[in-house]
């Protein structure tokens, strides 16, 4: 059984740095992992994605060139590095996987992704 664990969420100041991990265990091969994030009051919105098979990663325009994901295959972990946070980026953030076939504009097709982590809590004060 596939499952996702988020860690590294907390409360930080405007412009600090934190960076999420998301375990996977019960798989080693996927297609492609991604971060969705979901603020008070809006809808859930697709922030980052890998597709491990050619390196491609996607973001969204709002955390483009502030956010980077990458892996670690030896620890089985995804993760996003998340730089100059913004009061905006306040939100629950989660991991998603699909196991075979990454969807062409993957952050757009988050009812694709098979499986999801629990979520951990980002909170930026100004």
């Amino acid at each position: 059984q596939v499952q996702l664990v988020e860690s590294g969420g907390g409360s930080v100041q405007d412009g600090d740095s934190l960076r999420l991990s998301c375990a996977i265990s019960g798989w080693t091969y996927y297609a492609c992992m991604a971060w969705f994030r979901q603020a008070p009051g809006k809808e859930r919105e697709g922030v980052a994605a890998l597709r491990p098979g050619d390196g491609t990663t996607y973001y969204s325009d709002s955390v483009r060139g502030r956010f980077t994901i990458s892996r670690d295959d030896a620890k089985n972990t995804v993760y996003l590095q998340m730089n100059s946070l913004k009061p905006e980026d306040t939100a629950i953030y989660n991991c998603a996987l699909r196991r075979w076939a990454c969807p062409v504009v993957p952050l757009d097709e988050q009812d694709d992704f098979n499986y999801w982590g629990q979520g951990t809590q980002v909170t930026v004060s100004s």
